[in-house]
C-alpha cells in the first residue's frame, strides 16, 4: 500500500481493551469492522436456532478477523458471533475505512481475498469434523488442543463449555468424559479435567 493508504487505515483504527466474555460481533447485520488482535484470545462461533454453539476457529496475537467486517464484501452473509475468550487487546478498523482503501489498493484487495479463503477453509474443515468424525475422537482432539493452548495438563473448563465448542449436548460430553476416565485417559474433578494418558488420547484423536 502507499504511505497515504497506510496512514488512512492507521488513523481510523480504534484500540480496544476487552474482558473475557465480551461480545464483539453478532451476526452479519452487525458490521463491527476488521479486528486485529494485539494480545489475548477470541472465539468465532455459530449459533443454532435452538441456542447450540459450535466453535469455528479461534484468534490469537496478530490474527485478523474479517467476518466481523463481512459487510464490505459483496454477497457475503455469514452469521458468525465473535467473543473474547480471554482478556484481549485489539485494533478495530471501521468497515467503511477498510473498504475505501481496499477499493484503491489491489494489494489489499488480494490480501483480503486470501484471508477470506483461509477462513472459509478453516470453517469447511470444522464442518467435516462435525459431520464425519466420531464425537469421542473430536473430544480427545479438543482436550489435547486446549491443553496445548493453556500449557497445562489440568484444564479448568466445564462440560457446558466443551459442549459449546463441539456443538453437542452437555450430557453427551459428560458421558464421554466418564468413559475416558474409566479408560485412564483423564481424571475428572469439579470444574476441572486432568489429562493423564497423552499417548492414548493422541491415538484416539488421530484414529
Amino acid at each position: 500500500m502507499t504511505p497515504a493508504q497506510q496512514a488512512s487505515l492507521a488513523q481510523s483504527a480504534l484500540r480496544r481493551d476487552v474482558s473475557a466474555g465480551t461480545l464483539l460481533h453478532n451476526g452479519s447485520a452487525d458490521c463491527t469492522g476488521l479486528l486485529v488482535i494485539i494480545s489475548g484470545q477470541l472465539r468465532a462461533y455459530i449459533l443454532s436456532q435452538e441456542g447450540r454453539e459450535i466453535t469455528l476457529y479461534r484468534l490469537f496475537e496478530r490474527d485478523i478477523c474479517l467476518f466481523s467486517a463481512s459487510c464490505i464484501l459483496n454477497s457475503i452473509q455469514f452469521e458468525v458471533t465473535v467473543e473474547a475468550e480471554k482478556n484481549a487487546q485489539l485494533w478495530v478498523i471501521p468497515s467503511e475505512s477498510y473498504k475505501r482503501v481496499m477499493q484503491q489498493s489491489a494489494v489489499l484487495a488480494n490480501y483480503t481475498n486470501q484471508l477470506m479463503a483461509m477462513r472459509f477453509s478453516e470453517v469447511m474443515w470444522r464442518m467435516e469434523q462435525i459431520l464425519w468424525k466420531r464425537q469421542d475422537r473430536r473430544l480427545a482432539a479438543f482436550l489435547l488442543e486446549e491443553s496445548a493452548l493453556e500449557e497445562s495438563s489440568l484444564l479448568r473448563i466445564t462440560h457446558d463449555k466443551i459442549a459449546n465448542h463441539l456443538g453437542t449436548a452437555r450430557e453427551v460430553i459428560t458421558r464421554m468424559l466418564r468413559y475416558l476416565q474409566s479408560e485412564g485417559m483423564v481424571r475428572l474433578s469439579r470444574g476441572a479435567i486432568e489429562l493423564t494418558d497423552w499417548d492414548r488420547l493422541r491415538a484416539l484423536a488421530d484414529t
